[in-house]
């Protein structure tokens, strides 16, 4: 007699399917490996003795003869005393750089991530559940956002918002800059998933459920975030394992071209800007080479894990 079928949630499922898959399961690792590597940078940063901002331009350290500012060959590559050598001109530890640099740049992307993903999910959800007038609008707005030249509205905007934001709690020193990017990065990212979301609830507003739940007495609000969004999560919760390595490229990209995290707040893209700005990138390759190798993994690792998601949470894919 076969065994009767055990229900899974969503979720169970998924989370078998990620299981089977090789590439799932070390990007999944790799992910986590790096939240806990920025998570824990000041522990890490005090475990190897140094800190991310101060200098250190002693002779011994730095060169100050044939290229001033380079480090000498025992401080330029890792050591004992510095676990990735230290970064030219000025002498900080690149360990403690990086790690924090990853706190500050991964912080970034989740919160503009989570402040898209909330706006897609319920302007894109009420869209589609209301239709007529409302779906007309929130639609037209849509299609404004996705026509805009999205670079080079964010370079453009990003330092209008910072002079804005200088004089609000947000604008107390290293805060200004993370939080014009999270406004600008999660603002202008919601419509495509809005757009998605809004498909899907057209095909769910006349199921069956939801005619229940409007016979119960259940309000629009409460038939819209009880019956509606919580089907469309597994849409969303893709959508949103593939943003992340979006808005921390972006970040890297508006960092490195100035408008966003600034010295001597450390990321991965202001690292990148001080190897090319002082043309360091020449003679001291590992300073580039050490934020931009933590960036490919990163994005790349995501990415990997926003694809295996997609196919986990798949209802077409075999069981």
């Amino acid at each position: 007699m076969a065994a009767p079928a055990e229900a899974r949630s969503l979720l169970a499922t998924a989370w078998m399917r990620i299981r089977r898959s090789k590439v799932a399961l070390l990007s999944l690792c790799v992910v986590v490996a790096i939240l806990l590597f920025a998570i824990l940078a000041p522990v890490l940063s005090a475990m190897s003795g140094n800190d991310p901002y101060t200098s250190n331009t002693s002779p011994e350290v730095l060169d100050d003869f044939q290229t001033p500012g380079l480090p000498l060959p025992g401080y330029m590559y890792p050591s004992a005393q510095h676990w990735l050598g230290v970064e030219p001109g000025l002498g900080r530890d690149l360990f403690a750089r990086l790690a924090h640099g990853g706190q500050v740049s991964l912080t970034i992307a989740l919160l503009s991530t989570a402040v898209s993903v909330v706006l897609g999910t319920v302007l894109g959800a009420a869209a589609g559940y209301f239709g007529g007038k409302t779906d007309a609008i929130i639609s037209r707005i849509m299609d404004l956002f996705l026509a805009f030249p999205h670079l080079l509205l964010v370079l453009s905007l990003t330092p209008i918002l910072q002079s804005r934001l200088r004089d609000t709690p947000l604008g107390e020193g290293s805060f200004l800059p993370m939080a014009s990017l999270v406004i600008i990065l999660g603002f202008f990212g919601w419509a495509y998933l809005a757009r998605i979301v809004r498909g899907q609830v057209l095909s769910l507003r006349e199921r069956e459920f939801v005619e229940a739940a409007r016979s119960f007495g259940a309000s629009h609000l409460s038939v819209l975030f009880r019956q509606i969004i919580p089907n469309v999560m597994g849409v969303v919760l893709v959508y949103a394992t593939m943003l992340i390595p979006t808005n921390i490229s972006a970040e890297a990209a508006l960092s490195f071209l100035g408008v966003g995290v600034k010295d001597p707040t450390p990321s991965w893209g202001q690292m990148l800007n001080a190897a090319q700005s002082g043309n360091w990138y020449l003679s001291d390759p590992w300073f580039l080479a050490v934020p931009g190798l933590m960036l490919i993994i990163t994005v790349l690792a995501f990415n990997l894990l926003g694809d295996a998601v997609r196919d986990a949470l798949d209802p077409k894919s075999s069981r």
